[in-house]
Order: structure tokens, then C-alpha cells, then sequence
């Protein structure tokens, strides 16, 4: 049953990463108290990604301005960008689409070859020396790398939340059946919407506008 209460954006108290089978090696990194920024990962918003997607020029219109509130803040923005035999690295299917604002030079760049952005070593890195305990997931493919990325981050005890006008997909279909990408989109705004993933760890769902960056001191 989903909760209606006002999710918590604090870090999980402790949480045993030793015993997680993701966390290799048994290297505790559970958030600390201390830890309060949030970040802005932006997935997949390449050529390739989105050629086939929709309501494309609206999402890149929610995460640009995303992109100049996490930096005016002072929030730490990421870029992350997939790689496979179709999106070759350095290539325009491979590129940032068009309308983005830039990576800036400070700004980390991921690259991955899985769904699962934290695959990728450079982001948790990234979280975790910066202090972060709010991730906000923007890009694409909603059902795919989006909505991976976002419940991989709940598992490591990330606050998570997932602007509803800021991703998108394509149209599916499994064992003949249809499924439109706004229908795709709309269940996953649906999945994210303001509940408690594990103890202490809250998952939301709201529109870009209200999405807060904590402002630097």
C-alpha cells in the first residue's frame, strides 16, 4: 500500500553494506549524518537514445533548466552516457542530444555498458566524495536505465527522487502486446510516487519545478 505522508529526505542512519552482494569486497559506505547534498544525474540523453522517444523536446527543455538550478545551488550535476556496439563512443549517435546545456569541465562524466549506472564506478564515487545523500534521476529510457539507476541508488540508501517531466522512453511491446511510451512514463512516475523504499530511505515523484537543490553556503 502506497503511503501518502510527506516523504524524508534523510539518509539512512546505517545500513550493512558488508552483507551486500553489490558491494564487493564487504567496504562499508553507508550514508552518514553528515551527508546532505543532493546531485542532478542526467542518463542517456544521447542522439541515439532518443531518436525513437517521445515528448523529447520538452524533457531536454525540464532538465536544462534542472541543469542551471543543481549548478546556481552548487549541487553536483553527472553526466552519464551508454556505450555498446549502436552508440560508439564519440560518434553523433553517441553525443549529447542537441538543446542539452554542456557539461561543464568540473562535471563528472560516466560512462557505462549496462543499464545499472552504478556499474560504473566513477558514480558512486562521485556521490559519495561529494557528500550526497538526495539523487534526482532525469533522462532516459524511463523503464529502462532511468528506473534502474533510481532503485539501485534506494538500495545503497540514496534519497531518491524522479522529476515526473523529465524522462521519457519509447513504445514497447512483449509477447504481443502494445504499450504506449506516455503509458510507459506515467507507470513509472506511478512507481517513484513518495514511498519508503527500505527504512529510512523514501523514493518521490514530483514535478521539476518543485524539485529543491540544497543552495551552497
Amino acid at each position: 500500500m502506497l503511503s501518502h505522508s510527506s516523504p524524508r529526505l534523510r539518509p539512512k542512519r546505517s545500513h550493512p553494506w558488508s552483507l551486500h552482494p553489490l558491494m564487493g569486497g564487504g567496504r562499508s559506505r553507508s550514508p552518514s549524518p553528515s551527508r546532505n547534498r543532493t546531485a542532478l544525474v542526467v542518463i542517456d540523453m544521447q542522439v541515439g537514445v532518443l531518436r525513437t522517444c517521445v515528448d523529447v523536446e520538452e524533457v531536454i527543455s525540464h532538465i536544462g533548466t534542472l541543469v542551471t538550478r543543481a549548478r546556481e545551488a552548487g549541487a553536483p550535476v553527472i553526466w552519464v552516457q551508454h556505450e555498446d556496439e549502436v552508440l560508439v563512443r564519440d560518434t553523433m549517435e553517441w553525443a549529447l542530444a542537441p538543446g542539452l546545456p554542456a557539461p561543464l569541465e568540473e562535471e563528472v562524466r560516466v560512462h557505462k555498458r549496462f543499464r545499472d549506472s552504478f556499474t560504473a564506478p566513477e558514480l558512486e564515487n562521485e556521490l559519495h566524495s561529494c557528500g550526497v545523500h538526495h539523487v534526482v534521476f532525469v533522462g532516459a529510457q524511463s523503464d529502462y536505465c532511468v528506473r534502474t539507476a533510481a532503485q539501485s541508488a534506494a538500495v545503497r540508501g540514496y534519497a531518491v527522487t524522479v522529476p515526473r517531466d523529465a524522462h521519457t522512453t519509447e513504445d514497447a511491446e512483449f509477447a504481443g502486446t502494445k504499450i504506449a511510451a506516455r503509458l510507459i512514463v506515467q507507470h513509472t512516475n506511478v512507481y517513484f510516487k513518495d514511498f519508503e523504499y527500505q527504512p529510512g530511505v523514501w523514493c518521490r515523484n514530483v514535478c521539476s519545478d518543485e524539485v529543491e537543490f540544497a543552495r551552497r553556503a
